[in-house]
């Protein structure tokens, strides 16, 4: 384990809990969603620090101690959502006709921006359908719990899909900075000892 593989993992429980938040209050800022969500775009980065340098992600530090370390905080949710992101990126890297499809809509979406903000209600559900299209029919899909009567909303629905996006993008960096499942059950004291540092 690398304090990248940590920083993308930090990423998913962050993004995740942000996605437990919506669908549980139908709450969330404009900003929390700009810093969450601006990682979709970095498709080049330089190093693997500059998909998240938008991002605070003290407080994903911290749920990962929390999900790994001997504590009382665990939530079965956010590890099954990291999973589940973690598995449907699996399927995305094998899928060269779906990963193709992706690059050209994220492109799509970059274009517009010069005009729109990333937060913006228009961009949310463009960022929702990208996911509903391209990542949900790839394997099992997340199932989010949370209050039936927000879950049914569209905007609540547009923007847990673009906050699962960004998951994705988290699951990606993941993968190409080495992480792998394994990792969760061998390397767990080392992961714990790095995100601590970051809190």
């Amino acid at each position: 384990m690398d304090k990248n593989q940590v920083m993308a993992l930090a990423a998913m429980c962050q993004i995740t809990k942000a996605v437990q938040k919506v669908a549980q209050t139908g709450s969330i800022t404009d900003y929390e969603m700009q810093q969450l969500l601006s990682g979709i775009l970095v498709t080049s980065p330089d190093s693997p620090s500059d998909v998240f340098r938008d991002m605070d992600l003290r407080k994903g530090y911290q749920l990962v101690v929390e999900q790994l370390d001997a504590g009382q905080n665990k939530s079965i949710e956010l590890v099954k959502y990291v999973g589940g992101l973690i598995q449907l990126e699996r399927a995305l890297n094998a899928n060269p006709k779906a990963l193709n499809e992706l690059g050209s809509r994220i492109s799509s979406i970059d274009a517009r921006l010069a005009h729109l903000s990333i937060s913006d209600d228009a961009i949310i559900a463009s960022l929702a359908d990208i996911y509903a299209d391209v990542i949900s029919p790839l394997g099992q899909r997340i199932q989010v719990f949370g209050k039936p009567a927000l879950l049914q909303q569209k905007s609540v629905q547009h923007r847990i899909r673009a906050l699962l996006l960004a998951g994705i993008r988290a699951a990606v960096l993941w993968r190409q900075v080495g992480g792998k499942r394994r990792h969760f059950f061998f390397g767990k004291g080392k992961i714990v000892k790095i995100a601590k540092q970051y809190c």
